[in-house]
């Protein structure tokens, strides 16, 4: 048996790009090894005291709990500690980061350490996600927020890690989706899932039908449209909705399906956030042939206006989305 290390898949892909550095080779690993240890303490989480709530609000104005400060510290200190990052830009942080070694770094890191993190009480899979910019200036002493908030078609490497009933980590550099999977007898992240490609259309829907009432009609006349029956065009869609964004992402890229976080009367500008959700996945979307859409702009071109802006997100399965950007768009 061939066993390829996340490492070594991340060196062969680094041929395909001349002018590579390595630098985004050693940055890559980096988030591979942060994973591992927010990894070592969601496997534990009934063990020690970890699970519940930690008191008090993040910048998004919701119940922090324990294990995402936990996730947000290792992932600071783990990758931060290199320098190799210049700035960086967390969910659970209401501004940007500069680490402490910020002198050598050209690139800047955008992440969401545990997301999902209201299931882990209840052993449900959570993620990390992260998205990885070049700097727009030269000296990385100067880094800013500008260097955040950059389109996300401008991302060179975007990942995600997903912590179920194994641990997987997908990550594109703009040449295709890969992912890996944790072996814990060796410690390493094996390759097991290469050129992921999404199917074209899916059967699954995934969205929180708890919040119908609050849905514009356009959403839901689409709701209504995938739930009729009719075989030719493989309706009714099956519901598939866990509520951990990087479980239902996963499950869709892999098996075919969208996702749907629209505009609600309560959050009239959608809740997920553009920078350390919606970018990241929609890179790596658009990379195994899906596409992702707030219904009016393709994500990859919203320009950023601050950190933690939200949007709403129609992802998945390219045939699938359009259909849905039809409805809301009035063309059906």
């Amino acid at each position: 048996m061939n066993l390829v290390t996340i490492e070594r898949h991340i060196l062969e892909q680094q041929k395909h790009f001349p002018d590579a550095t390595g630098e985004l080779t050693d940055l890559l690993n980096d988030v591979a090894f942060a994973a591992k240890l927010v990894r070592r303490e969601v496997v534990r989480a009934g063990l020690v005291d970890i699970l519940g709530f930690a008191g008090g609000t993040n910048v998004q104005g919701e119940e922090v709990k324990k294990l995402d400060l936990f996730a947000n510290e290792k992932i600071i200190n783990a990758i931060g500690q290199h320098g190799r990052f210049a700035v960086m830009g967390s969910e659970e942080n209401d501004g940007i980061i500069i680490p402490p070694k910020n002198e050598t770094g050209s690139y800047a890191l955008l992440f969401d350490p545990l997301d999902g993190s209201s299931n882990i009480d209840v052993n449900v899979s959570v993620g990390t996600i992260f998205s990885i910019y070049k700097l727009k200036g030269e000296d990385p002493c100067k880094a800013s927020i500008a260097d955040c908030l950059q389109r996300g078609s401008e991302q060179v490497a975007a990942g995600y890690v997903i912590y179920g009933s194994s641990v997987v980590m997908v990550y594109t550099t703009g040449n295709g989706v890969h992912g890996f999977t944790y072996d814990p007898t060796i410690g390493e992240f094996l390759l097991s899932h290469e050129n992921i490609v999404t199917p074209k259309t899916g059967k699954y829907y995934s969205i929180n039908e708890g919040s119908y009432a609050q849905f514009n009609e356009s959403t839901k006349k689409y709701l209504d449209y995938i739930k009729e029956e009719d075989p030719a065009t493989g309706r009714p869609y099956s519901t598939r909705y866990i509520g951990s964004l990087v479980a239902d992402f996963h499950r869709n890229l892999l098996t075919g399906g969208v996702f749907v976080y629209p505009p609600t009367t309560t959050h009239k500008n959608g809740k997920l956030r553009l920078m350390y959700e919606a970018n990241p996945l929609a890179f790596i979307c658009e990379q195994a042939g899906g596409r992702a859409t707030d219904c009016k702009n393709r994500i990859l071109d919203i320009q950023p206006s601050e950190l933690h802006q939200r949007t709403p997100l129609y992802i998945g399965s390219e045939d699938d989305v359009l259909i849905a950007e039809q409805f809301e768009q009035g063309l059906r």
